[in-house]
């Protein structure tokens, strides 16, 4: 059996050793990059490099005997029936995508409420996708529906090839249950639409040469009539080259239509414009600021505070106003929610006559309820099963006070209920099994004090009974960017293939996510990125300090934003951690802004062409690098498909770190996208590879 703990270089390594060592240095200069040919993704040399690598990865891996049963198991738990098949009303319908062992493309599927209650529900099937697949010879996964409104009886159908973000876009009838003979067709591109009317759309795709961003998002969005080339659109705005986006749509909401143009000139900034007459008029919020409508009542969240009308509020609100006297210039807010020190909200949902607000308190869901009765909003606090994670989503915004709340922790399967704001003792739909046994495990919320004297919360799940003497393998896990919170939720592929084995699972919520709010992500973004590393491995340290783990024994893990935290913390403190799970990554940080969707994310991480690069140069994987560093065993993984984060940060700092004769592994899904699987066979064995490269490293030392 091959195992991690005593391996040699294989052939394919010595060849890249070889063919590499004249441009290999210890500290990879910003001007000299020998390994930029990886970044041709789908060049045959560098997929041959790819499956090379794969290789190696495969024999040390798939030996193991705990492979063969991780990936069995998995796969059962993606696939099995007994999954919560959500559901979302679109007209008299209730919608399903899903996937299973008989259809691992999927089905899309559709049934009744009352059907929807029963055990087994019937379904009517509106699409399969294996078998479209198998008649367009074409590897589609389904990307999502675009409904027409308040008709409900067409749909533009996303169509992506292979898992990327990229998709083609076609009208389906829903009626017929058939794409529509020369219906709207849009070809691969990362297109936004949206309808306007049943023969009119608003669309922002690739028109050609300087038609996208520097980000490669649409700029141009023109209004395309049926029966009318897509090149006779009228154009009906242009945004700029360096803004990240800029798209238009049509606003169906509470039986107003309302017609918005918005321009995301960064990734957290946009400008909203209302399209009245023709006429452009903007709606003067901060460009940070997020606003919505709520049938004649505008909502803004603001992410900085805001001075206007004679007061100041704080990070985090959030303020209602009657729209149309906002755009007469009316400054009278209601404030429906502030942040406390340790709370922040999360998510609105909207039903008919309320708001249902997310509350995170201490990483923990609370909901509350608020209507306008007159000219006062009036709140209450609405009940939930528990306490854990809870999500809120309205069964039919326009027409009903119901909504779906859904329950979990990381111990207790996910709950389906059906609840109304005016009766609202939730009623049990749906219910997870217990996919993995739960036996003297707890849950455990701790602190870290990072470097400058932050506390940082996290998640400790494992045996109440637990030795304290550094022996438990454990898995920490963080992501730490874009003001994503890390949540206790149940994960039946952690419990069964990590929990159930004996692992301990740690999660952690440090700076940069959004667990408290605006002010927690921006806390560690561009030159204060450095933080949401300290907190990382304060946890870390934390751990090894109780006994709960030992360097030997201790885990991380994390995917895109979280992936350039595993690789930072390679290169920073590479002594801490015996194995490193690095995942669709970030990791050339000089190079990001010009790799597919990277140029987004200057507003995240700063522009490395600019003065910014003294900042970002500290802390990118690629770059920093050492031939003398003792690093732990790492597998990085990636997906030649992923069009968001470039396959070429992972394949190249693999061919670095090999070049100077360190151990890594690396696989390379073929598909995928960014999300790195493009079914659940393939899910179940990246997963699979994962676990067992954690085991293999973190319970043999």
């Amino acid at each position: 059996m091959a195992t991690l703990t005593a391996r040699k270089l294989t052939t394919g390594a010595l060849l890249t050793l070889v063919s590499m060592l004249a441009g290999a240095q210890s500290n990879l200069s910003s001007d000299e990059d020998p390994w930029l040919w990886l970044e041709d993704v789908t060049a045959e040399r560098s997929l041959d490099w790819a499956r090379a690598r794969n290789a190696e990865s495969q024999d040390v891996l798939e030996s193991d005997a705990r492979f063969a049963a991780q990936r069995s198991r998995l796969l059962s738990i993606l696939d099995s029936d007994e999954r919560i098949a959500y559901i979302n009303k679109q007209g008299d319908w209730f919608y399903n995508f899903w996937r299973d062992e008989e259809h691992p493309r999927g089905l899309w599927r559709r049934t009744t409420l009352d059907e929807y209650r029963n055990d087994e529900p019937r379904w009517e099937t509106v699409l399969d996708l294996d078998q479209l697949a198998v008649e367009e010879a074409e590897n589609w996964v389904y990307k999502g529906a675009n409904f027409l409104r308040p008709e409900y009886d067409r749909a533009l159908l996303s169509l992506s090839r292979g898992g990327a973000d990229a998709t083609v876009i076609r009208e389906f009838d829903l009626n017929e249950k058939s794409f529509v003979r020369d219906g709207f067709i849009l070809p691969e591109a990362k297109s936004d639409v949206s309808w306007i009317d049943r023969d009119t759309l608003y669309v922002g795709t690739d028109y050609g040469p300087g038609t996208l961003t520097d980000s490669g998002y649409p700029r141009i969005t023109k209004r395309w009539h049926r029966g009318t080339a897509l090149s006779e659109a009228e154009t009906v705005f242009e945004g700029k080259s360096e803004d990240v986006a800029a798209w238009a749509f049509a606003d169906l909401d509470h039986g107003i239509c309302y017609e918005f143009i918005a321009v995301a000139p960064t990734f957290f900034t946009n400008e909203l414009f209302l399209l009245q007459d023709n006429d452009r008029v903007k709606v003067d919020k901060p460009d940070d600021a997020d606003a919505m409508t709520f049938g004649e009542t505008l909502l803004i969240r603001l992410k900085t505070p805001w001075t206007t009308g004679g007061k100041t509020y704080t990070a985090g609100s959030l303020l209602a106003t009657d729209f149309m006297a906002f755009m007469g210039g009316e400054r009278n807010f209601a404030v429906l929610y502030e942040p406390g020190e340790r709370a922040a909200l999360q998510s609105v949902t909207m039903t008919k006559d309320y708001l249902i607000l997310n509350v995170l308190d201490n990483v923990r869901s609370r909901l509350f309820a608020h209507r306008l009765v007159g000219d006062d909003w009036q709140s209450q606090e609405l009940p939930t099963p528990g306490i854990g994670m809870v999500s809120a989503f309205a069964l039919d915004a326009d027409n009903s006070n119901e909504y779906f709340l859904q329950f979990s922790d990381f111990l207790t399967p996910t709950s389906l209920f059906l609840a109304s704001v005016e009766a609202p003792e939730p009623v049990q739909l749906k219910s997870l099994p217990a996919y993995f046994d739960t036996t003297g495990l707890v849950i455990r919320q701790q602190e870290a004090i990072s470097a400058d004297g932050t506390r940082i919360p996290y998640f400790l799940v494992g045996p109440e009974d637990m030795p304290v003497d550094g022996s438990n393998p454990t898995l920490l896990y963080g992501y730490g960017g874009f003001e994503v919170s890390m949540t206790p939720d149940y994960s039946a592929t952690v419990g069964a293939g990590w929990l159930e084995q004996g692992g301990v699972y740690v999660l952690a919520n440090i700076r940069g996510g959004g667990e408290f709010g605006p002010d927690w992500h921006n806390a560690a973004r561009l030159e204060n990125r450095q933080r949401a590393y300290d907190d990382f491995i304060a946890v870390a340290e934390d751990l090894i300090s109780r006994g709960i783990t030992s360097p030997q024994h201790l885990g991380i893990q994390g995917g895109s934003n979280g992936g350039l935290l595993m690789g930072l913390i390679l290169t920073q403190r590479p002594d801490l951690f015996g194995a490193i799970v690095c995942q669709v990554p970030l990791l050339d940080m000089k190079r990001y802004n010009k790799l597919l969707a990277g140029a987004s994310w200057m507003d995240e991480y700063g522009n490395p062409d600019t003065d910014d690069w003294e900042f970002i140069s500290k802390y990118s994987p690629y770059q920093n690098v050492s031939a003398d560093a003792d690093y732990p065993l790492v597998l990085f993984t990636t997906s030649t498909r992923d069009d968001r984060v470039h396959p070429g940060h992972a394949r190249k700092i693999v061919a670095r770190m090999q070049s100077l004769g360190h151990e890594v592994l690396y696989y390379e899904n073929i598909e995928g996208g960014h999300g790195g699987a493009a079914n659940n066979e393939q899910s179940a064995y990246m997963r699979a590879l994962a676990y067992t490269f954690l085991w293999q490293t973190l319970a043999t030392q």
